[in-house]
């Protein structure tokens, strides 16, 4: 049985990010939208006007919240205060998963405040696993771990980014929140071809897909959730959901944020190429 079937992951649809610029809309004329996605960060509060727009917007839809701090590849020891925190929002929102990098975020006392890729190699496998298995204990719902972009590599490295979230996941027995955008920035950058990171993900895994915009600043392109989503990306998503069937989806604009009607249109070119991939997929189900 894998992962999800284990643990009965929903198919959520097609959701996007509930960020501030919509928040009017959203909150007030309640757009149709089948699930929204938070930053963890924002909402681990003890209350005022986050926990009270929050509390409106679980009174329609569904919630995940999608953590950025964790820094589960880090050397420190987990922050027990922000876990405490973590928990007690996981709880209030009762979500089928919640989620956050696999990455590292800083050293010591100093917080980069960045997702910096981890070196690929098992001893790194080990110290994540060892980790993500305290965090997925602890929080009580499954937890799953998203593939970053990368714009470095390491000399200590010696397997794919793709063997690297496989072996974490399949050791830690965690979920995959798998960015597409993020491996065509990363094949891009490093010069490898996506198909094969697409091809190799364990797809029993896979609780959630990542779907977002970037910038080519000619050398190297930057993952800017800034625009909207290009068609090398959609491909590579299509390609992914023929592997992993029906799985929850979510569109990320989080710079430049455009107007509700073409986030919401995106949204909707997503869920129209999940619904025709599925069509053609065998024993797939969309919903409807």
């Amino acid at each position: 049985m894998g992962y999800r079937q284990k643990h009965a992951i929903p198919d959520l649809g097609v959701g996007v990010g509930f960020r501030v610029p919509h928040f009017t809309h959203v909150l007030g004329e309640r757009p149709p939208m089948d699930w929204f996605e938070i930053i963890s960060e924002n909402f681990m509060v003890r209350g005022g006007r986050p926990i009270a727009n929050l509390g409106r917007l679980l009174e329609t839809y569904p919630v995940v919240p999608h953590g950025v701090s964790l820094s589960i590849g880090g050397t420190n020891p987990l922050d027990r205060d922000y876990l405490a925190k973590l928990k007690k929002l996981v709880e209030w929102l009762e979500p089928p998963w919640c989620s956050d990098h696999l990455c590292w975020g800083g050293t010591g006392s100093v917080n980069i405040h960045d997702l910096l890729p981890l070196p690929q190699n098992r001893k790194v496998v080990e110290h994540v696993a060892d980790r993500v298995k305290k965090v997925q204990d602890h929080l009580g719902i499954p937890f799953a771990l998203e593939n970053v972009s990368s714009y470095m590599s390491y000399r200590e490295s010696d397997m794919p980014e793709w063997e690297l979230v496989a072996e974490v996941a399949e050791r830690a027995d965690c979920g995959i929140l798998f960015d597409v955008n993020n491996v065509f920035v990363s094949a891009h950058n490093h010069g490898f071809d996506p198909n094969l990171y697409i091809d190799a993900i364990p797809v029993d895994r896979v609780v959630q897909i990542h779907l977002a915009g970037h910038t080519d600043k000619g050398r190297y392109i930057l993952d800017t959730h800034s625009d909207f989503v290009r068609d090398e990306v959609w491909a590579l998503y299509a390609r992914a959901i023929r592997r992993a069937g029906a799985v929850s989806t979510l569109i990320e604009w989080d710079d430049e944020i455009p107007e509700w009607d073409v986030l919401s249109a995106e949204a909707a070119k997503a869920r129209e190429l999940r619904r025709a991939t599925l069509a053609e997929a065998p024993g797939a189900e969309a919903r409807p």
